[in-house]
């Protein structure tokens, strides 16, 4: 065969993949119907294991490396589980013949919440400034359908849940004016913080409003929940946290309870580190004078990991990243640890002491330890 001929066998070939995952993805969508009839949970983790030991078998048989095949059934079995997790969703229609809110609703995850919930049969209205065909409501007026109102206070506020998903700086003050509007429903927040809207949240409960309020620990790109953690809130009003725990039973993501401060304190860690070292990482790197290009020609696999995850934090927003600093009540204990911890990195260079660096390694080795058991302790 020529070259050309080879590469249309080879093209050939591409495409009946792509006919065998769309088949493979009909038949997840059929799977996922026949779990929900006999009530069978959406992931199966031993079947996942003999799947994937099949093909690394089978790969090996046919001289193929076996971690491709565990790589390429991995990525195979993630896209047939967001088929059946949004295939039962959608099946429940717990949503059906009730109305949302989502205040935000074009932002990130304002827009993941409104489709999330529309997939459930809810009737989603959006109310955002920025929302593509925003109208303003007319003094005593109301809007027909589901056209995005420009305001929120243009709303009758008579739905089944009132979801917030405002930048932080804004949400404790929308949460004070609800407090005063009195919805019917069930009004809660997506923030990344609590101690900022900790008054609005109060302001809700005393003014008897049904008030929740969660953190997803997941981004707008998210697609499978599965491995996902959502946070709830323990506002001493449980009936209500199970209302809005009820609009994620049908997926696979597991749901936490914990106090305000608890929150905060440990996402000053989660977040506000995270980004933090992220964040030194990439202004180092920019105020070093070597140019990224040449840095990229002779990086290493732990570079190269570092900047992949420094480059997605560089591309987040600015203002949203600044608010979870400068908001949380417990930010600076995580900001502090970080110098000390760099300190301590820089004095045991400076000293020659082996001892002192060996220590932090040691330190670090059987601290992560503790993540990689949790890991190993999942179903």
């Amino acid at each position: 065969m020529t070259l050309e001929e080879l590469r249309r066998h080879l093209d050939d070939l591409d495409q009946r993949l792509i006919e065998i995952v769309a088949e493979r993805q009909a038949t997840s969508r059929e799977i996922a119907r026949a779990k929900g009839l006999v009530g069978r949970g959406t992931r199966d983790y031993e079947r996942e294991r003999v799947v994937i030991l099949g093909a690394r078998a089978r790969a090996e048989a046919l001289g193929v490396s076996p971690d491709i095949a565990e790589s390429l059934m991995r990525l195979l079995i993630r896209s047939s589980l967001t088929t059946q997790e949004r295939a039962r969703v959608e099946s429940q229609g717990a949503g059906s013949g009730r109305r949302a809110l989502v205040i935000g609703g074009a932002g990130k995850i304002g827009a993941w919440f409104a489709q999330f919930l529309a997939s459930q049969g809810f009737d989603v209205q959006i109310a955002d400034p920025t929302a593509e065909g925003a109208v303003d409501v007319p003094a005593g007026g109301s809007v027909a359908g589901n056209i995005p109102l420009k305001d929120w206070r243009g709303s009758d506020l008579r739905h089944d849940f009132v979801v917030v998903a405002t930048p932080l700086g804004i949400t404790n003050g929308i949460l004070q004016e609800l407090a005063q509007r009195k919805p019917t429903g069930v009004v809660f927040d997506v923030g990344s913080l609590k101690t900022p809207l900790r008054t609005g949240i109060e302001a809700l409960r005393a003014a008897g409003v049904r008030v929740a309020s969660i953190h997803p620990m997941f981004g707008p790109d998210t697609e499978l929940l599965s491995g996902r953690n959502i946070i709830h809130l323990e506002l001493g009003l449980p009936a209500v946290r199970e209302q809005v725990e009820a609009l994620f039973a049908a997926t696979m993501a597991e749901q936490v309870v914990m106090g305000l401060d608890e929150h905060d304190r440990l996402i000053a860690y989660v977040l506000g580190l995270s980004h933090a070292v992220n964040i030194a990482f990439f202004t180092a790197l920019a105020e070093s004078g070597e140019s990224a290009p040449r840095l990229v020609k002779l990086s290493s696999t732990t570079f190269d990991a570092q900047f992949d995850i420094a480059s997605k934090v560089a591309a987040e927003s600015p203002d949203l990243y600044f608010d979870i600093q400068r908001l949380n009540e417990f930010g600076s204990d995580s900001l502090d640890a970080l110098a000390r911890a760099v300190e301590s990195l820089r004095s045991a260079v400076r000293a020659n002491d082996l001892q002192r660096f060996r220590t932090l390694m040691l330190q670090g080795l059987e601290y992560t330890k503790g993540r990689r058991v949790v890991t190993q302790r999942r179903p």
